[in-house]
């Protein structure tokens, strides 16, 4: 305890922000006893520096994020450039931006805790694995490529981590930093850039080092020869006599001869035997970081590249419609709120977001039409007609599973219909993927659920028996968990209650208070206003026979018998919508109801602040850090609370924050307090985000949602609801690996379940949006008192298959005769069998040195050929950077007086073809000029004096890029350095080489 309570005080005096928020030294003592794990690779996230105790070490956290945020602020400038504004607006990336850069961040530190990769050498760059280390990490460059290609963003994201990962790893395991390199080693992502060998078995490369320390223990030959190694990590492979150990104290190997180690995974001398060449290492990191996204960013374009990243995306509009011949009123009403929405919209900034429309009846569902053109979507919507069905129930929880997996995460989910489910069997899986994505589902039901008999004076669905009134409880349960809201409306009233679409689609929306309420009897609950609001509406749905509204002053308003100056009240059946009179006065607003039956209260205003969150436990495996919790977190033991606050402006970091978590009627369970974790480069951006910690000592035993409260230098109150309920349990799943699909073959996808309970029997349910699994279950099985059971479920992609299309499977086991139920989701994306990561050559010759001293005066042109013999063929150019003209010809060049078409547009007849590029002209499509993957195009790059450098890109049809570097009176430089001057500076000198394959390549 004294151990305990000394290291915690000077974790306080060090860093003043770590402390338990309780000051309970478990907090502390459940980090020391971290200090036993094994470390590998750059630390994962921000908690590892605390367990390291080494504060200033770069994380992959820290260099992930840092990449992102600079390329994405990056482009912004660009696309605002090219369109003419120049104006540097500190504006923030949007909550979706920061949703997404977690995903990222969550996947490259998953590589150091899950089974399947946390010792792989492959996955780490270690023990001089490296070639099988560099052939899986161009694994993962294609998979994000084809992914983003595909639109399958998630799954980019997830892969894009793990790339991260791996390549950030090669600097700090490797003595590339030891043998002098200052650039990134690009030969790492492009076969095609020169080589450095790789150290035989044979051959040594340590000597013997007895310090923490490990000063020039590289045996010098090996530096001098440019040979690459990477340090052996523990027993596994068995180190050889005479190689480098990965090293620090909790590596095994670092007693094998040769003693010691090389690794700058931290600043640590416990740790990393080479942490003096730290910085350095990381530097390197970072920069073969942003150089990969700078590629994926010429590679897909800006426009996608931020779509990826969901930078400030509007919210997505996604409704699930019920297309039989009794839904004219609530398809009519939908196309009213998408055209209302889409006009309001119209020349606002931000990307264009998601448009998604789900149709469904029996047995149809889909397809799914998913559009970023808000005038093709009202176009499919005019066409959308009710038409034919009849008999209820219907294929309503289809719809649903469809929309999720299509839809970005964070969105909103509407769903129209006056049916049952038939799918009711669907109903865990959906409830799984609305908390992974933390999407909301919202139902607007034109049916009387006490309806049995009788019409109500419309034309009806035709019934075989009759129906149980709580038919639609399954949607009421749904919409309470995702934070969403179930209306039982008419047909005369849906258009009005559609509002609430507009409402919660609009652009900066936050939930201050999302509460509900069975009782028949008088409930008073209450939400706080702060100075960033603009505007705030509450929702009410129920039956109300008193309603009051009383302001932070004190003034109170009721609303259903006066006007009043405090809000505008709006009845419809099923839906109370008051709109707060602006200005809104900010501090506690008081809400007392009371009603006959079932309430729902949900309060949503306009504000850029709001906050993501996640549960993670300490790993003590091969990495300290905090390992994500995937599914609900276990009940009644420890768990950390991580929150990113994100959309304050620089400088509005709370002085105290905590939070509440509150069950469904609102009350309080338990409060947890927060601290700065310290991250990265977050507080001193204006496109930063705060990022928090929370030690929980025991998670609750029932449903929670979680209620941030931030206070401010001024004493004033923040708050913020994320109104999705988390749902506590007593077991788990683990999924082992998430393996690749191949077109034509079978996969296994392997998991753990583990019972943090009694010895009971468990059914596990499997189920993927695409068809491709054998079995989906029940599965029924007995585990032991806290015991476990492995299993596996298997896959099968068809032949047909598209390349980077992405299978979601979810899994969930529910406890015979309990309550206990979670949930794993799993993105597997499809990969030709065989994969091309090769990319276009590209060779340039200029003409001899003309430019004189003044550059006006003349021009300099070079000569060039791009080809492609991989079996993808040439798909695509485009000229980067340069003031000059692209001259393309697929046949060969005509003479020099010979006529040359105006523009950028191509021109073809017969095997001829011909097309000028400029700057800023989008990439010109070739795959018909060379359907032969041999066939070379050359061209011809004209340019004043006074714009010496050129660059233009090249891609294969399987995406992948090749940078022609263009200059004047040189030899050709080709590189694949991030785009700017400095990128030729990255290569690897090899000039004598690339002369002679130009000058060959010109030749052909």
């Amino acid at each position: 305890m004294t151990s305990s309570a000394h290291v915690e005080d000077m974790m306080s005096r060090d860093r003043g922000r770590l402390r338990d928020g309780n000051g309970k030294p478990a907090f502390v003592l459940a980090s020391l006893l971290l200090l036993a794990s094994p470390c590998v690779g750059f630390l994962p996230n921000f908690w590892s520096r605390v367990l390291t105790l080494s504060w200033n070490s770069r994380t992959h956290q820290q260099i992930t994020e840092e990449a992102i945020l600079n390329v994405t602020v990056e482009t912004l400038r660009v696309i605002k450039k090219h369109q003419g504004n120049h104006a540097e607006e500190q504006t923030g990336l949007g909550r979706g931006f920061w949703r997404a850069v977690g995903e990222v961040v969550n996947s490259n530190a998953a590589m150091d805790f899950l089974s399947s990769t946390r010792s792989d050498p492959v996955y780490h760059f270690d023990s001089e694995r490296v070639g099988d280390a560099m052939g899986m990490l161009r694994q993962f460059w294609a998979q994000t490529l084809r992914s983003v290609r595909a639109k399958e963003y998630q799954s980019a994201r997830h892969s894009l981590g793990q790339l991260f990962h791996s390549l950030q790893d090669f600097y700090s395991h490797s003595n590339w930093v030891e043998m002098g390199q200052r650039f990134v080693y690009l030969h790492l992502l492009q076969p095609e850039e020169p080589a450095f060998p790789v150290a035989t078995e044979d051959t040594p490369t340590c000597m013997e080092c007895f310090s923490h320390t490990c000063r020039d223990n590289l045996v010098p030959s090996l530096t001098n020869a440019q040979l690459l190694t990477t340090g052996y990590f523990s027993t596994f492979p068995p180190k050889p006599h005479g190689k480098c150990s990965h090293g620090g104290i909790l590596d095994n190997s670092r007693y094998m001869g040769a003693k010691g180690g090389i690794n700058k995974d931290s600043t640590s001398p416990l740790f990393s035997p080479h942490h003096y060449l730290h910085m350095e290492a990381s530097k390197l990191a970072l920069e073969a970081t942003l150089s990969a996204l700078r590629d994926i960013s010429d590679s897909v374009g800006p426009k996608t590249f931020l779509r990826l990243f969901s930078v400030e995306q509007v919210p997505a509009l996604v409704f699930v419609i019920d297309t039989t011949g009794s839904m004219f009123e609530e398809i009519t009403a939908a196309r009213y709120r998408a055209h209302s929405i889409i006009q309001s919209r119209a020349g606002s900034p931000g990307q264009p977001g998601t448009f998604l429309l789900v149709p469904f009846h029996d047995p149809e569902v889909g397809p799914v039409y998913e559009t970023d053109d808000p005038h093709q979507f009202m176009q499919h919507m005019e066409n959308l007609m009710a038409l034919g069905g009849g008999d209820e129930p219907e294929m309503c929880l289809s719809g649903i599973q469809l929309a999720l997996t299509h839809s970005p995460p964070l969105s909103e989910i509407f769903v129209f219909t006056d049916a049952s489910p038939k799918d009711a069997h669907l109903s865990d899986v959906v409830k799984a993927l609305a908390l992974e994505k933390q999407s909301k589902v919202s139902f607007l039901l034109t049916e009387d659920p006490s309806y049995t008999l009788q019409s109500r004076g419309r034309r009806r669905r035709k019934r075989r028996e009759l129906l149980s009134p709580d038919r639609f409880s399954l949607y009421s349960s749904l919409s309470s968990l995702s934070g969403g809201v179930t209306i039982f409306t008419t047909n005369s009233d849906i258009r009005s209650v559609s509002a609430i679409v507009e409402d919660n689609t609009a652009v900066d929306k936050v939930t201050l208070l999302h509460v509900e309420s069975d009782k028949e009897s008088t409930s008073s609950h209450s939400f706080r206003v702060d100075s960033s609001v603009k505007s705030a509406t509450l929702h009410l749905t129920g039956l109300l026979t008193e309603c009051v509204l009383t302001s932070p002053s004190d003034q109170s308003q009721s609303l259903l018998s006066q006007r009043g100056p405090l809000a505008e009240l709006e009845r419809f059946e099923g839906l109370y919508r008051i709109s707060l009179t602006s200005p809104i006065q900010p501090g506690k607003w008081k809400l007392q109801a009371k009603s006959d039956g079932h309430l729902t209260f949900s309060v949503i205003a306009n504000s850029s602040v709001d906050f993501l969150y996640y549960f993670a436990t300490v790993t003590n495996e091969t990495h300290p850090g905090l390992a994500r919790v995937e599914g609900g977190p276990v009940a009644g033991v420890p768990v950390f609370l991580v929150l990113a606050v994100t959309g304050r402006a620089p400088g509005e970091e709370g002085s105290s924050s905590h939070v509440t978590l509150l069950g469904a009627a609102g009350e309080s369970l338990q409060q947890v307090k927060l601290n700065s974790s310290s991250s990265s480069f977050s507080s001193s951006s204006s496109y930063g985000v705060e990022e928090l910690v929370g030690w929980m000592d025991s998670v609750p035993a029932v449903p929670f949602c979680v209620r941030l409260t931030v206070r401010d230098a001024d004493g004033k109150n923040l708050e913020r609801v994320s109104p999705e309920m988390v749902q506590p349990t007593h077991v788990q799943i683990q999924v082992l690996s998430v393996p690749r699909l191949v077109p034509g073959h079978s996969t296994k996808v392997a998991f753990d379940i583990l019972n943090h309970g009694p010895a009971r029997s468990f059914s596990l349910n499997a189920n993927d949006d695409r068809g491709f699994l054998h079995k989906t279950g029940p599965h029924r099985f007995h585990v032991e008192e806290h015991g476990s059971f492995r299993g596996e479920v298997d896959l099968t992609a068809p032949a047909a298959a598209p390349a980077g299309a992405t299978v979601t499977l979810t899994i969930t086991v529910r406890a015979l005769h309990s309550p206990d139920l979670n949930y794993a989701v799993a993105y597997l994306t499809v990969i030709p069998p065989d994969s091309d990561t090769s990319p276009p050559s590209c060779a340039a010759a200029p003409g001899p040195p003309t430019c004189p001293s003044v550059c006006s005066e003349s021009s300099w042109s070079v000569s060039l050929v791009v080809s492609d013999t991989g079996p993808s063929g040439l798909a695509a150019l485009q000229l980067h950077s340069g003031e000059g003209v692209l001259t393309l010809f697929h046949s060969p060049p005509p003479a020099e007086d010979g006529p040359v078409e105006d523009g950028d547009k191509t021109t073809s007849g017969g095997q001829r073809h011909e097309a000028r590029l400029q700057r800023g002209d989008p990439p010109l499509n070739v795959s018909q000029w060379t359907p032969g993957s041999s066939r070379a195009l050359r061209g011809t790059y004209s340019s004043s004096c006074c714009s010496a450098r050129a660059q233009l890109l090249v891609w294969d049809a399987a995406g992948n890029m090749r940078r022609c570097q263009l200059a004047s009176g040189r030899r050709r430089q080709l590189g694949d350095g991030s785009a700017g001057a400095s990128g030729a500076g990255r290569r690897a000198p090899a000039a004598g080489f690339l002369a002679a394959l130009c000058l060959l390549l010109i030749l052909l």
